[in-house]
């Protein structure tokens, strides 16, 4: 329903901004300061046993998400944060001023309504509207329900209109900030501090990863968007924080993909005096409490899979799991015996070149899309864990898993490398690679150096990916379905925020 006849000719949009024109010569003010709420849609409908015998008015504030008129009065639905309710006006119960301004408004406009709460003859819940402020005319029509927003491009770069229009993705979010919730709650139970690391780094590291760069122009010096805080956080365990953990934002000047966005969200927790055993007891703890307290239960649907996040998981050793796949143990296996496997399968080699590189390549290829029920893959090789305590019975591996749900990687955890001298030839091997031409490599910190010479005890490290993790509790194909605003390619001719 649109109200008022409007002018004829012009796009909606041109006859909605004619309506504002309208509304301002009637003298109402389109776009209010604040409205007083008595509560909320889903809080009234909770309350209707107390409010409707008793024809207490409520006051309710939303958007408009539905409207049609039938002479003398008209019915719509009022949509909050909580919930969606029906509204009705009678043109004998309102002024006529007041019905006509009623009558400029459309879908997409925000109000304030008040009135008691009644059933109508269907027995739909619903406000009598006695009194009403227009707070927010919407000049931009919404799409149609069914034939609108459905180009998921779209979506992303209009964010605020897919959360309007599509429940099921303010949904998404919503559980997004109960995972967070219930993450955070968990750390805190279990004696960690939250604490805050530095997102503009002089040296990047914690991972193997091309970073962004930008300009400090007061110190004339080059800084890096940090692509993990974990120095940071171990700096911390150095000084006897014993547990601490931190939400951070991550960047990484890398592709995009299902599973890859430049800016993503890590949780990165350490313990003193753990080890990597004992964070894989903590990961099946943490995800056993996420499952029931998101889902209800530790059964959980991810595409066409049903999962089990129950304890306790599987664990695959790195090149056992090399060996299923190949059916040839690589433990030995030079760089270019790798390559020819990996040529022989018609892997993508382009840009690969060390024994690390074509072992990546190979795990993720021909392992890692079989990992669908929850996997630990422990012991990788040294030379893609340069942060990592080395083995303590097998030589050329070290103390680390990742958790593997779904066929994709949902975290990293290690026995945190705590001696300098190790650290320190493992930063210069890596840094070779950077001289033969590799940019997803790792500088030397010669002060993180200095800080673990002062002495760092036994600690167990974990990294999770959150927006990974929403992506598995929420069944969402895409890492862009779940975060609100993703990197894009710029519109054509345009620019801005999220474009």
């Amino acid at each position: 329903m649109s109200g008022t006849p409007t002018p004829p000719g012009g796009s909606e949009r041109e006859q909605r901004a004619a309506k504002v024109a309208r509304l301002r010569e009637l003298g109402v003010v389109p776009y209010a300061y604040r409205f007083e709420r008595t509560c909320t849609v889903a809080q009234a409908i909770a309350r209707e046993g107390e409010l409707a015998p008793a024809e207490t008015p409520v006051s309710l504030a939303g958007r408009l998400v539905a409207l049609r008129g039938h002479g003398h009065t008209s019915f719509g639905h009022l949509k909050d944060a909580s919930g969606k309710i029906q509204i009705y006006i009678r043109d004998d119960e309102v002024s006529a001023r007041d019905f006509e301004i009623f009558r400029l408004l459309d879908v997409g406009d925000i109000v304030g309504v008040t009135g008691p709460l009644f059933r109508t003859k269907t027995g739909e819940l619903t406000v009598r509207v006695k009194g009403f402020e227009v707070l927010s005319k919407a000049i931009n029509p919404l799409p149609e329900k069914w034939h609108g927003l459905q180009d998921k491009e779209l979506r992303y770069r209009r964010r605020y209109v897919d959360l309007i229009v599509n429940d099921d993705v303010f949904a998404t979010f919503v559980l997004r900030s109960r995972i967070v919730e219930t993450v955070r709650r968990h750390l805190l139970a279990n004696g960690f501090l939250e604490v805050e690391t530095p997102i503009l780094q002089p040296i990047y590291g914690g991972a193997l990863a091309r970073p962004f760069v930008t300009h400090h122009n007061t110190l004339d010096v080059d800084l890096y968007l940090r692509i993990a805080d974990e120095l940071y956080l171990k700096r911390l365990i150095v000084g006897g924080m014993d547990r601490v953990f931190e939400f951070s934002k991550d960047f990484r000047n890398e592709g995009m993909d299902r599973s890859h966005n430049p800016e993503f969200t890590m949780l990165e927790c350490y313990a003193a005096y753990w080890d990597y055993t004992d964070m894989m007891r903590f990961v099946e703890e943490l995800f056993t409490l996420l499952a029931r307290e998101i889902v209800g239960g530790t059964e959980i649907t991810y595409g066409e899979h049903t999962i089990n996040l129950a304890p306790p998981w599987r664990k695959l050793a790195y090149f056992d799991g090399l060996r299923e796949a190949t059916g040839r143990d690589l433990r030995e296996a030079d760089a270019a015996a790798l390559k020819k496997i990996a040529v022989e399968r018609n892997l993508d080699v382009e840009g690969a070149s060390s024994r690390g590189d074509f072992l990546d390549i190979l795990f993720g290829e021909l392992v890692e899309p079989g990992l669908i029920q929850p996997t630990f893959v422990m012991d990788y090789p040294i030379e893609i864990s340069p942060l990592a305590k080395r083995h303590r019975k097998e030589i050329g591996l070290v103390e680390r898993f990742e958790p593997y749900i779904a066929g994709y990687e949902v975290g990293n955890a290690f026995s945190e490398l705590n001696d300098p001298v190790d650290q320190r030839e493992r930063f210069e091997a890596i840094a070779k690679l950077w001289d033969g031409g590799a940019r997803e490599t790792h500088p030397v910190d010669e002060d993180y150096v200095r800080a673990l010479e002062y002495g760092m005890p036994p600690t167990g490290g974990l990294g999770i990916g959150i927006d990974r993790l929403v992506m598995l509790l929420t069944n969402s194909p895409s890492i862009r379905d779940v975060i609100l605003f993703p990197q894009m390619r710029p519109e054509e001719g345009r620019g801005g925020a999220g474009e």
